[in-house]
């Protein structure tokens, strides 16, 4: 059943995507870093700690920690500012490039699955469409 607007196969496609991701080789990320990591691969950058906390209306150290993680994960690194040394940037990573790429085939495999699961079958919805032309 939709809540509010928001249909059920997009929850089940997020849900579909977050178990594939759990059971997949390798870390797993919390919401939070994952929040981060999608805000740095998605958005336009440059991004820094103080944008990135604004953006997602957390904490400076809330991100800092998340950053860590990716960063040990080698998904995301920082690195100072040259134009302002009290800055820091936060910058994409190859390895990061490359989960992102397989979090769009997952993603791309749930939808299908959660848009096939809405639908009946094609020979049953061929069969419907017949049957409402000759009744018409």
């Amino acid at each position: 059943m939709p809540v509010q607007g928001i249909p059920d196969e997009f929850v089940v496609m997020l849900r579909d995507t977050i178990v594939a991701l759990v059971r997949r080789d390798g870390p797993d990320l919390s919401a939070r870093q994952l929040g981060v990591f999608l805000t740095v691969y998605l958005g336009e950058g440059p991004h820094t700690v103080r944008g990135l906390a604004k953006d997602l209306n957390v904490s400076k150290p809330a991100i800092t920690r998340a950053l860590d993680r990716l960063g040990e994960l080698d998904l995301a690194r920082r690195k100072t500012d040259p134009k302002d040394r009290r800055s820091v940037l936060v910058q994409r990573t190859v390895k990061g490039a490359a989960l992102l790429r397989e979090m769009h085939t997952i993603m791309g495999e749930a939808a299908m699955t959660a848009t096939a699961s809405e639908q009946p079958p094609l020979q049953e919805r061929q069969e419907t469409r017949r049957v409402s032309h000759q009744g018409a």
